[in-house]
């Protein structure tokens, strides 16, 4: 078949298909940074927030019907989505629906799990008519183009794709691994193992899921309809739906690559805050394994009117400068130094403080004569003067909040403050 003839099928296909970003989680592991947030909106990479990475993947990919499914804590996700999401074309049939949590049946109650939030909006869902649907995780960071699953779904005549990543065998117990064939058709599951299996012909690796399913859409009904008839059902994709289908259905899972090579791609769970503050410090590398300067694949959000960043003051022992860094909008370095650090929008650093291996999330201000060093600054936060952070381990957990891994984490209420919701 012509080549431009196949890239038309794919693009009227991505037309058929509805989006559903799962996007209502609670994200208990990044701790006190998500008691204001949902996982999803929680800020990343200086101007983002989490569920950006997500819907920019499926604009970017000419997919334009996503329907986003809230829950826990939505107030600022909701916010940032009308504010930065709201330039689909109804005319076009373009769409991008809010669907919070809400009692829309006799028996209903809040989601159970992925696959019950998927059904309790089946109708809203069915409604645009769709070919297939795309269930997709809000909270992961990397940049996929969906056409590419849609072909393999399409070629393989699947009745189920699942976008799949490799990952270091140390660290398979925390996903969902999948167990396939020569031709990539899914024979097993295992769902968070305590001993995980290694991927065939690899000692050192595992094939997890990425959270990212591709059905037709009769097929997803009739699972989604059995799956709520089984009482003892936990009602989740990869812990009950797919365990119970791959025997009698075609499951193909689909490798994630690198956009501009043939190489795996990014992809990052950010679940931990070891892991969020690993994976915003990876954004400043001269050649970050993250592209944000991709101008063919660019990632959007909801655009604040700020003046540029603004570095003051040049003098012996009080200049305002940052090295190995990324500062964004709004942000005033006031006679401070930063060094490999992460700077969010209307970040404010006070003189005579350094920030180190840090990242600084939106409105943070650094009062004089500070020192902080592999931290998180929360939004709102307003760090004394002469405040010390990330040399005394022992001080640092009586007032703060420390991670496996070292980093402190610093909430307004731990200084006593009232926290908003950021910028």
């Amino acid at each position: 078949m012509p080549r431009k003839r196949v890239q038309r099928s794919i693009d009227q296909s991505l037309r058929n298909t509805v989006a559903v970003v799962m996007a209502g989680g609670r994200g208990a592991r990044l701790g006190p940074l998500t008691a204001r947030h949902s996982k999803p909106a929680v800020p990343f990479g200086g101007k983002y927030r989490i569920i950006d990475f997500s819907l920019s993947n499926c604009v970017n990919s000419g997919l334009h019907k996503i329907c986003i499914l809230t829950q826990y804590r939505a107030h600022s996700l909701i916010q940032h989505v009308e504010r930065g999401w709201s330039f689909s074309r109804h005319e076009f049939d373009e769409f991008i629906e809010l669907l919070p949590a809400q009692e829309r049946y006799e028996n209903s109650s809040w989601y159970q799990g992925t696959a019950d939030a998927v059904y309790q909006n089946l109708d809203i869902i069915l409604d645009h008519r769709p070919d297939r649907v795309l269930v997709l995780a809000g909270d992961h960071i990397y940049k996929m183009d969906y056409g590419l699953m849609l072909a393999t779904h399409m070629d393989c005549r699947a009745d189920v794709t699942v976008g799949c990543v490799e990952v270091p065998l140390r660290s398979a117990s925390l996903f969902g691994l999948m167990i396939v064939d020569a031709e990539n058709r899914v024979i097993g599951f295992q769902e968070k193992p305590a001993r995980p299996l290694p991927t065939p012909g690899r000692e050192d690796a595992a094939l997890a899921s990425m959270g990212i399913y591709l059905f037709s859409t009769d097929f997803l009904v009739s699972v989604l309809e059995r799956d709520a008839k089984v009482p003892e059902s936990s009602h989740d994709f990869g812990r009950d739906i797919m365990p119970t289908i791959h025997e009698k259905h075609r499951l193909i899972a689909c490798p994630f690559n690198d956009l501009e090579s043939t190489e795996q791609g990014y992809w990052r769970d950010v679940g931990t805050l070891d892991a969020y503050w690993q994976a915003n410090l990876e954004l400043i590398g001269v050649t970050p394994p993250l592209n944000l300067y991709d101008q063919d694949w660019p990632i959007r959000t909801a655009p604040i009117q700020l003046p540029p960043a603004k570095f003051v003051f040049d003098d012996d022992g009080r200049r305002g400068m940052a090295v190995d860094s990324m500062v964004s909008a709004g942000c005033i370095v006031s006679g401070a130094l930063i060094r490999h650090s992460l700077l969010s929008n209307n970040v404010r650093v006070n003189s005579y403080s350094t920030v180190q291996d840090s990242v600084l999330l939106p409105g943070a201000n650094i009062a004089r004569h500070c020192r902080i060093r592999r931290a998180i600054i929360d939004s709102d936060c307003h760090i004394p003067e002469r405040t010390v952070i990330g040399e005394n381990p022992a001080a640092d957990r009586e007032r703060f909040h420390m991670t496996p891994g070292g980093v402190v984490l610093v909430c307004p209420e731990m200084l006593g403050q009232r926290a908003g919701y950021g910028t």
